[in-house]
């Protein structure tokens, strides 16, 4: 049985609908579909039978609002039953939902494709840690999964399965769905207050909570919200926002109904910006902040009211951040809190707080996130530690660094979007916006004796050597005006994806050096005259492991980064390349420091032509 799903520690992926077009909205897999699912079912029960922790393990199963679902479900729920496991099933649940509630269980399984198209879908297995399998465990399964497919008699052998557990069977397991959903919910709402307040004591919790209570009532707040029909349709979202006193204002809102395409970058939030201008011609002046999650609500990216005048903004000065800006903004947001925390929870001691602000600080970040971010640690005395591209790396290299004694608040792939605020192990829209939130409403305040405590933004304004930018009644705007500036290659740009025809993706990386080093060699003089490019260096990354300045470009299916460097030893720009994990293309990318729109397009331009050369001599051979 031929499976052709993109098999990786992320997810897999395949387009499930039966007419295989990715943008069919039909509910019905088919026979094929429905046999690999059962499939799927059975190796990931094999997988936690050997792995041996429970006699009879307990797998929450859920899935987001795409249509083939609830098939998908069904066909893994009766592999997972025939093989003696123990099934909660939750049916339609966010990412992270699911995520925090696998903590009361032994594993999860989450059907879903993220933000690709509706046609698309897929599974995510995890362990009741909260995160997805990390990657020598995924490549385990993995190995169990494609064994199985390969054996003459699999057709058989998932028929035998379905036969012997049918709809009936499983018919049981749908009827204690209400109840689960309900524990999942509430573990949610639990757990995301403590990913908010960086503490999981319900005093320093009620502090930070009371804060945001009080300041919007001096200055209202309006979420605006374009669900797209996603999995958050049906999670706490609403609630808990509405529960600190700020206006939730959703659209699009019915589980399942998606309006319009799924990966929440610019060209997608434009219905959220729609919407907030429209609330603020009505005169609703709240309406500064929105969002818009992908279907498994495990990423949104912001829509913002630019209450600056902007060339080109004047029609709607609602705007979309673009998802490298949102990372950045998340990461100073957070470790400014961190130093909010450390001086306003005195009362745990001088000692606390002298040991909280000595310990080390990191930030793990994948290999295309922009260098916004390190200039945002060095500005705020936080090291920087990258991985390859996929959330399972990132979650990893966090880990390790905590092994070694480092903080790390906050993680995450500033090139896809969303962060991971710990003690969470996944992306989360929430977490975004309460990022954004605290940097807006945990302001300046004076104790009794008159002395200052400085809000999130005046923090960073000192830290960064911009405290002349700072002034009472900042917005948003401010805000953004105060990151460094860099120019970013979107990740969902049709230019920032290549097919190409060499198989091994080791092999084209030693060809593009050779391109590449010709290139320089006879155009060092004239890169210099218009970048200031006088050196470069190659950096790999595979897994958790980041190695700089290499001589050896074939790292196989890792990422791979040539940085520019000025005459300084400074580095001004990078490109970046990587074949993906979930979808059939060859991801590239640019970054350029300052407001360089140009030098973005003709370095891209450059990397694409240099990769395409590559490509066609291996062709030739």
């Amino acid at each position: 049985m031929h499976h052709n799903m993109i098999l990786s520690a992320s997810g897999w992926r395949k387009v499930f609908a039966e007419s295989g077009k990715e943008e069919d909205f039909t509910r019905s897999i088919g026979k094929a579909n429905t046999l690999i699912s059962v499939l799927i079912g059975e190796s990931f029960a094999e997988y936690l039978l050997e792995e041996g922790k429970a006699e009879k393990p307990v797998v929450i199963v859920g899935q987001d609002t795409r249509p083939t679902g609830n098939e998908i479900a069904a066909a893994v729920m009766k592999a997972l039953v025939y093989s003696g496991i123990s099934v909660h099933y939750l049916g339609v649940t966010a990412a992270p939902e699911i995520m925090a509630y696998a903590k009361n269980a032994d594993a999860f399984i989450y059907i879903s494709a993220s933000h690709n198209p509706v046609g698309h879908n897929g599974i995510k297995f995890g362990m009741s840690d909260g995160g997805v399998l990390p990657a020598e465990k995924s490549r385990k399964l993995i190995k169990t999964f494609e064994k199985k497919c390969s054996i003459f008699e699999n057709e058989a052998h998932a028929w035998e399965i379905l036969s012997c557990v049918n709809d009936s069977t499983i018919a049981p397991l749908y009827t204690e769905t209400k109840r689960y959903k309900e524990e999942a919910l509430t573990a949610y709402s639990s757990f995301i207050r403590e990913i908010i307040t960086g503490s999981s004591n319900p005093g320093e919790q009620e502090f930070v909570f009371s804060r945001i209570r009080n300041s919007v009532q001096d200055r209202p707040m309006t979420v605006v919200v374009d669900m797209n029909g996603s999995a958050r349709t049906l999670s706490i979202d609403k609630a808990l926002i509405e529960s600190l006193g700020i206006r939730f204002a959703a659209f699009n809102d019915v589980p399942g109904h998606i309006a319009h395409a799924i990966i929440p970058e610019p060209e997608n939030l434009e219905q959220c910006a729609f919407k907030m201008k429209l609330m603020q011609r009505d005169g609703d002046a709240s309406a500064i902040l929105g969002y818009m999650p992908d279907c498994d609500g495990d990423r949104g990216n912001i829509v913002f009211w630019d209450e600056k005048e902007r060339e080109g903004l004047e029609d709607n000065p609602a705007r979309p951040i673009p998802a490298q800006e949102v990372f950045a903004l998340c990461v100073m947001a957070e470790s400014t809190f961190s130093i909010w925390r450390s001086e306003n929870f005195g009362r745990r001691g001088l000692l606390h707080k002298i040991l909280a602000m000595n310990e080390p600080k990191a930030v793990a970040v994948n290999g295309p996130t922009s260098m916004r971010i390190d200039e945002i640690c060095s500005r705020l005395g936080i090291d920087l530690f990258r991985a390859e591209v996929g959330e399972a790396n990132v979650v990893q290299l966090a880990q390790k660094k905590r092994d070694e004694g480092y903080t790390v608040r906050i993680l995450g792939e500033g090139s896809n979007g969303g962060n991971i605020t710990h003690p969470s192990r996944v992306r989360d829209p929430l977490a975004t916006l309460f990022a954004i939130i605290k940097l807006l409403v945990l302001r300046d305040t004076k104790d009794a004796d008159g002395s200052l405590r400085k809000g999130l933004f005046h923090i960073w304004c000192t830290r960064s050597g911009q405290e002349y930018r700072y002034h009472d009644d900042f917005t948003l705007s401010d805000v953004l005006d105060s990151l460094p500036v860099y120019t970013t290659t979107g990740v969902s740009e049709e230019r920032a994806i290549l097919k190409v025809q060499t198989a091994d993706k080791g092999l084209l990386k030693e060809r593009f050096k050779e391109v590449f080093e010709a290139e320089w060699a006879a155009k060092k003089d004239e890169i210099e005259a218009i970048y200031g490019f006088s050196s470069y260096e190659a950096d790999t990354t595979n897994g958790t492991e980041e190695k700089k300045n290499v001589s050896d470009w074939n790292n196989g299916t890792g990422g791979l980064k040539i940085r520019f460097l000025d005459a300084r030893g400074d580095t001004k720009a990078f490109i970046w390349m990587r074949p993906s994990g979930t979808e059939p293309v060859f991801r590239v990318m640019c970054d350029v420091q300052g407001d360089e729109p140009s030098a973005e397009r003709s370095l891209l331009r450059w990397e694409v032509s240099m990769i395409r050369r590559a490509d066609e001599a291996g062709a030739d051979e």
